[in-house]
């Protein structure tokens, strides 16, 4: 796998990564999106341009100055509706008449708890969600998508967002957000959801990947390691808060402060965020409960 500080391409040219596949970087980097977002063009027709991206006229002339004679976009697909992947989708179908298509809107596949979690009030964090992102057409799991010469397969891929898909490409898969070389996906409450996160790692484990083109970063060349990596990372942390919780119940955020010694003050709120999700997550395996009500301020400890 490349490492990341390798990874530092232009902003705007489209750059070859196979036969039939160019990526363009978005002018967007941040310590949330790495270099920026990376924005796929697949075929030598008709055109897929995989996750066009954040509201950015530069980015969209780039997209439009990388259709050669004889090609045209036909689909745009996005993996998910954070602000630095969906929101220039709508000025790309207005440019070239294609349809765009992803699982759903920013609400869509959010689980039951999550949904309860948003109804008492508690808003994501992170990338920032496109809340007024609508699809064309939605694209049910196991959906495929037709162009002239390819065709993509749909993995509702739920956990960093509820709406988020990866595509399989033959042995090549689009992961967006889900798995990046560069660091772990953020998954934080109630967008984010830890329990369909490792069930979406699970099952993209069960392919024999060549390769991930992920959302930010370099491709990933060895995906079953990435993919183990991720899982644990995961587990790990898991048994960090359960042997902190053996100790003493706490808060998300009393963990945090006891589990993320390290961590600069500034960075702890988003220590207690992904605590919180493992905490969700281990309170639906019946191994932790809360003295209240779920929330993020609830006291927790270990489910008798």
């Amino acid at each position: 796998m490349q490492a990341p500080d390798d990874f530092n391409p232009p902003a705007g040219p489209a750059e070859d990564l196979q036969v039939g596949l160019r990526r363009i970087l978005a002018p967007n980097p941040s310590p949330m999106t790495y270099r920026g977002t990376n924005t796929y063009l697949l075929g030598t027709g008709d055109l897929a341009v995989i996750d066009p991206g954040p509201l950015d006229e530069a980015h969209l002339d780039a997209i439009l100055d990388a259709v050669q004679p004889g090609q045209r976009i036909s689909h745009i697909v996005v993996t998910h509706s954070h602000l630095d992947h969906s929101p220039l989708a709508r000025p790309l179908a207005e440019r070239t008449g294609a349809p765009v298509l992803a699982f759903g809107g920013s609400e869509a596949g959010r689980s039951a708890v999550m949904t309860e979690l948003a109804q008492q009030g508690l808003a994501g964090g992170g990338e920032g969600i496109d809340t007024s992102f609508r699809p064309d057409f939605e694209l049910p799991d196991c959906a495929t998508i037709s162009g002239d010469g390819w065709q993509l397969e749909v993995i509702h891929t739920p956990g960093h967002l509820g709406n988020h898909i990866a595509l399989g490409w033959g042995d090549v898969c689009f992961t967006g957000d889900h798995v990046m070389g560069w660091a772990s996906s953020l998954v934080s409450p109630p967008d984010g959801d830890l329990t369909d996160f490792m069930a979406a790692c699970h099952r993209l484990r069960t392919r024999d990947w060549s390769v991930f083109y992920a959302g930010h970063g370099a491709p990933i060349s060895d995906p079953s390691a990435r993919l183990d990596w991720l899982i644990n990372h995961r587990l790990t942390r898991e048994t960090q808060i359960l042997e902190a919780l053996k100790v003493q119940p706490g808060t998300a955020r009393e963990l945090a402060e006891r589990i993320y010694l390290d961590t600069p003050a500034a960075l702890l709120p988003a220590a207690a965020r992904n605590v919180f999700a493992h905490l969700v997550d281990l309170a639906g395996k019946s191994q932790v409960a809360s003295e209240e009500k779920l929330s993020a301020n609830a006291q927790f400890h270990i489910q008798p």
